[in-house]
């Protein structure tokens, strides 16, 4: 047991001193959070602005002259941005939200013997603390999320008395208790020995033993479900719990409205609460765990040790695959506690996921968190490289230095070989990507490796004084990844190809998240990807040109077939139409098709210029992805109505009132110091799980602002700032 924990009330102020928090930036990007605790070690290491940005201190950044047009408002935008870049050139910042997360990160050390520093315990339990829904009830509260924070606070030392676990026990039993947790749920409680195994439907580990052709082989399975399903099912394969103690015994009292050890656990496997219910299971997943339910009963004992090891086997593959990295959270955790369970804490293994562990944990304003992955690394720095070139800010001699170490990094971050462990781990080629993170993080994505391609073309060819650091060869290689991807459908999906067939997703054992089973096309991964291939052949017209010219045609199709009848896109990586419209229309653009020229681009424009406010903004709800259809927000945002513009300007909208319209509140909601305040979270995935990228506050604004004056410039017949050319507005020259 750790010990307890005494903080009061209130979470408003830091319980610990902030001005101590250090952000490390090394290995290629990683980033983890330290606290010094003597004086000479805060002298050796000062804190800068980055810390004092994403810590919500105060960074002393001047104010800056107000801007008198849409060009000096996206410079001041990158006047305050580039002091968020880091010293290796690129920008870090956070990826949290989802509040499944932190749980896991606890309960998942606290089995696994791996204790945080006090200071760490008390920013999660302030995190904690201040995201506890009021007593006023707004915000709609889970069996999911408060049974497992519940958990997790307790366990890092709040005390069963204290007013925020005694509203949220009380909210808990509300709902019914934990009894009614959905199947992730019931799995971390059952680890931690305070839900019993008999309430679990199976997860059996001789899945793996399938031969591979079998079409609902996990291999088939989407990236994020089988990563954090081969750990859950080495984890129920050896039914590992928790040793019993007295938190132990405490939660379990705690948690359940009745008394725990009457708790009749069979009936709990489907048993999930109506607040929670997103994907309901079909009959035929239920009817299967009935089957499976019963072979538990009489399983064969040499079959299970081999679906063990063969599960495990996949678990330490997928370790040295990414370092230690994981592909995500979720299977971070679980991974870490198989590999104490089978090695032990003084193994290798053990201490290299100690290590790795910090990447995962940010502090913020609000407390410690814990990420979607190790950080976004390649992604906000794709975007801000980007905007830089097409809005000419990449020009000024003040910018120079910094756009050379992003390129710098850039070069670093591509994935030069595959996997070491390639076809026994079913990964997709892996040379010449780029990932969502780091190199060291190891997974191709498909969006990703076009973006980070676009913003090496535009650093390396679109200016005059960067080195030309990927080579011709190498940018080959990112062609020849992504003309891989594509499907038979012409869409691209995340990180691999569509492996297993639709009827899958009749398999989803989730509850509440949807589209989980298999892979899909987006029309997100399609447009980066489209977008990139495009702008590459500008350059290397010779390189697998009629590869190329066929994988564009399909895209575009795919896209045509993917447009809503009302004129938009749905966005599965962000909220919502206005995010997936912006990329669709830049991929339209690329290939003549506009306003003017094309229906689906008109469509698009329609679509869009009927949700316009009348301040000029545009503002969806994360619901827009939840249900595939426009749900407003209650306030417009800055980053939709940037997404909005940009869409317009891409598809080269005639008429300057809607674009002056979002220009004016981007503009009016830019505050002295050039930066702009935080807003609605931007990112989603899984239709259900809202996730934050508070970089694009900044980049998207500087890109459509400075887009917009010359883009509004040529509409009225003049010429941009500068005698920059407005040919570029799709990003090429």
């Amino acid at each position: 047991m750790w010990n307890p924990i005494t903080v009061g009330q209130s979470a408003t102020h830091p319980f610990t001193d902030y001005s101590r928090w250090r952000l490390l930036v090394n290995d290629g990007g990683r980033h983890t959070w330290h606290y010094p605790r003597t004086d000479e070690e805060l002298a050796n290491w000062p804190q800068n602005t980055v810390d004092e940005f994403w810590l919500g201190l105060n960074t002393g950044l001047p104010e800056l002259p107000p801007a008198k047009d849409a060009y000096e408002a996206a410079r001041n935008g990158y006047e305050f941005y580039k002091h968020l870049q880091a010293h290796d050139g690129h920008w870090p910042g956070e990826y949290g939200g989802p509040m499944f997360l932190l749980p896991g990160l606890v309960i998942g050390s606290y089995v696994s013997g791996m204790g945080f520093k006090e200071e760490e315990r008390l920013e999660m339990i302030r995190y904690l603390m201040n995201r506890a829904h009021p007593e006023d009830g707004e915000g709609h509260s889970t069996v999911f999320g408060t049974g497992l924070n519940y958990a997790a606070i307790r366990i890092l030392g709040l005390d069963a008395d204290h007013p925020v676990c005694v509203k949220a026990r009380a909210t808990l039993h509300k709902l019914g208790g934990a009894t009614a947790i959905p199947a992730w749920g019931k799995f971390w409680l059952s680890i931690l020995n305070c839900y019993d195994w008999a309430g679990n439907n199976p997860v059996p580990p001789e899945l793996w033993l399938l031969p591979d052709w079998v079409p609902f082989h996990p291999h088939r399975w989407w990236i994020h479900t089988r990563t954090v399903y081969v750990p859950m099912s080495y984890l129920y394969g050896v039914r590992y719990t928790m040793e019993e103690n007295d938190l132990i015994l405490s939660l379990r009292q705690e948690l359940y409205p009745q008394d725990y050890y009457t708790i009749n656990w069979p009936a709990q496997r489907n048993n999930v609460s109506k607040a929670d219910l997103y994907a309901p299971h079909s009959g035929i997943f239920d009817a299967l765990n009935v089957v499976l339910s019963s072979y538990e009963h009489c399983n064969i004992p040499p079959l299970r040790r081999a679906g063990v090891a063969k599960a495990y086997e996949l678990i330490v593959r997928e370790d040295e695959n990414t370092e230690y990295q994981t592909l995500g959270p979720v299977s971070k955790m679980f991974n870490l506690i198989a590999r104490a369970h089978a090695e032990g804490p003084e193994s290798f293994a053990y201490k290299q996921h100690a290590i790795k562990r910090q990447d995962f944990m940010w502090i913020g304003a609000e407390g410690m968190m814990m990420c979607g992955t190790n950080g976004s690394q390649l992604w906000d720095t794709g975007f801000i490289t980007q905007a830089l070139v097409e809005t000419g800010l990449a020009d000024l001699e003040e910018n120079k230095k910094g756009l050379i170490k992003a390129l710098e990094w850039l070069n670093e971050a591509q994935i030069r070989d595959n996997p070491k462990h390639y076809h026994s781990s079913y990964r997709h080629t892996t040379k010449g990507a780029w990932g969502f993170s780091t190199k060291e993080q190891g997974y191709t994505v498909s969006d990703c490796t076009g973006e980070g391609l676009k913003a090496v073309m535009y650093l390396q060819h679109d200016l005059d004084f960067t080195p030309k650091l990927v080579s011709e060869r190498r940018m080959c290689d990112a062609i020849d990844v992504m003309l891989t991807l594509q499907n038979p459908n012409g869409g691209f999906a995340s990180y691999e190809l569509i492996r297993g067939p639709f009827w899958m997703e009749i398999l989803n054992p989730a509850e509440v998240f949807g589209d989980i089973m298999i892979e899909y096309c987006y029309p997100e991964c399609t447009t980066s990807v489209l977008t990139s291939l495009a702008i590459f052949r500008k350059h290397y017209p010779q390189y697998r040109s009629k590869d190329i010219e066929r994988t564009l045609k399909h895209a575009i199709e795919y896209l045509h077939n993917a447009q809503k009848p009302e004129g938009g896109w749905v966005g599965s990586w962000g909220i919502c139409f206005t995010y997936a419209t912006q990329f669709a229309l830049e991929s339209l653009s690329l290939v003549g098709e506009t306003y003017e020229t094309s229906p689906y681009s008109r469509r698009a424009c329609e679509f869009l210029l009927k949700k316009q406010r009348k301040d000029g903004g545009w503002g969806e709800s994360y619901k827009s992805c939840e249900q595939s259809a426009w749900v407003e927000h209650e306030n417009s945002q800055v980053v939709q109505t940037c997404w909005a513009v940009m869409s317009l300007m891409y598809a080269r909208y005639p008429y300057p009132e809607p674009i002056e319209k979002g220009v004016r509140l981007v503009m009016s909601r830019q505050l002295p110091n050039g930066s702009w305040p935080q807003e609605a979270i931007e990112g989603v995935f899984n239709k259900t799980c809202a996730i934050a990228y508070p970089n694009f506050k900044f980049s998207f604004p500087i890109w459509m602002l400075g887009k917009a004056h010359k883009y509004l410039a040529e509409l009225k017949g003049g010429s941009g700032r500068n005698g920059l050319s407005s040919n570029g507005v799709n990003g090429y020259h």
